[in-house]
């Protein structure tokens, strides 16, 4: 899929991102998700850049790749993209505990109230 803007997407940002964390080049996340190393580098650098959005069965690779839950790779808001990453690096029992505590948290009201225009107190 082609993207009229050649801005990157949030996408490709954050692929960009948790690939220069592990260290990686464009080509060898292409290889990883099974591109030929000929042309990996090109179709990586054109995901990131928002030239191409990869189909969905490619972003679950790349996603699986970068050791990232799908859903961080689309995510906009920094900070739930931060919650979704600490959560992915725990064990399964311990991520369902920890989400089963902060949904009770949450629909006990412990969790912030404010909407726009309102302050947290």
């Amino acid at each position: 899929m082609s993207r009229s803007s050649e801005s990157p997407s949030v996408l490709g940002r954050r692929m960009r991102a948790r690939r220069e964390e592990l260290g990686w080049s464009q080509e060898k996340v292409g290889v990883e998700i099974g591109i030929d190393e000929s042309s990996s580098r090109t179709r990586i650098s054109r995901y990131e850049s928002g030239i191409h959005e990869p189909p969905g069965p490619t972003a679950k690779a790349i996603a699986r790749a970068l050791k990232v839950p799908l859903a961080y790779l689309y995510c906009e808001d920094d900070g739930v993209a931060a919650l979704l990453l600490a959560l992915h690096s725990l064990r399964r029992e311990e991520r369902d505990a920890r989400v089963r505590q902060f949904v009770r948290l949450l629909a006990e009201g412990g969790g912030t109230q404010a909407g726009p225009g309102r302050m947290n107190r």
